[in-house]
């Protein structure tokens, strides 16, 4: 018996650029990496676990206030944004068109695709940058798509 669903999101990739917007998130969070399981932050601090390979141990990623609070080692301080546009799973090139305009505009990004939505995770301080790049990009494909 397969419990698999349909996803609901959007897969035309014009239309999610067209009608791409963006939601900063206010907390700074932070990425660490934890051996030993019975060390992971109550799920409630987790935005995200991920089991890296063999023995390299698990990606958290938190915010920074509770990594500190708790003597957590971590990397890259960043600002979450949400991609407001409900993607499919099965969407094709939506988060390589945004990452490279990042990339172009010199910045990494680390992309996290959700059930429903896409989150990227900016350099703390590039946030606003970041915003303005997406912000641009969708308003040129709203007007390719009126053209």
């Amino acid at each position: 018996m397969s419990t698999e669903t349909t996803h609901p999101g959007e897969v035309s990739l014009s239309k999610l650029l067209a009608t791409l917007t963006a939601t900063l998130h206010p907390s700074t969070y932070v990425f660490a990496v934890l051996a030993d399981e019975s060390k992971l932050p109550p799920f409630s601090e987790v935005e995200m676990l991920f089991r890296e390979a063999k023995s390299e141990g698990i990606t958290v990623i938190t915010n920074r206030e509770y990594a500190e609070n708790h003597g957590l080692e971590y990397a890259f301080p960043c600002r979450k944004i949400t991609l407001d546009v409900a993607s499919s799973l099965d969407a094709v090139g939506f988060i390589a068109v945004v990452a490279t305009r990042l990339a172009a505009a010199g910045m990494g990004v680390n992309p996290i695709s959700g059930f429903y939505h896409d989150h990227l995770f900016v350099p703390l301080g590039r946030e606003e940058d970041a915003l303005k790049v997406i912000t641009e990009l969708s308003e040129e494909k709203k007007r390719e798509a009126q053209a």
